[in-house]
């Protein structure tokens, strides 16, 4: 569960469907930038089987493949809202962080 929802890619798309009612695929893929077709194919797949997306086919030539939030994948959208919060409110943190541990191995490394 926690990979799906880890997932970068699940992530932005679940992002994308809840900023917009209903997304056809190739609307969603113009919004995701540097998803391959493929990718964007299995991550929505996946997203569906887990219950958070639902997908609607339209029977017209070619067809339309619609997609949406379910109930379960709102109430997932706020918590990767918050999530993507806090990311960015300590993004400068974490950067320090790692600049700190970085010169302390390399410090390490030359001992």
């Amino acid at each position: 569960m926690l990979d799906r929802i880890g997932d970068r890619w699940s992530v932005i798309c679940i992002l994308h469907l809840g900023e917009h009612e209903v997304l056809r695929f190739t609307e969603l893929r113009r919004l995701i930038s540097g998803i391959s077709q493929r990718m964007l194919t299995v991550t929505l797949r996946d997203l569906e089987r887990d219950g958070f997306v639902a997908r609607k086919v339209k029977p017209v030539i070619p067809p339309h493949v619609e997609y949406r939030l379910t109930p379960l994948g709102r109430a997932l959208m706020e918590n990767v809202r918050s999530l993507c919060q806090w990311a960015n409110d300590h993004q400068e943190a974490v950067r320090r962080a790692r600049e700190s541990y970085d010169a302390r191995a390399l410090q390490d490394v030359s001992s």
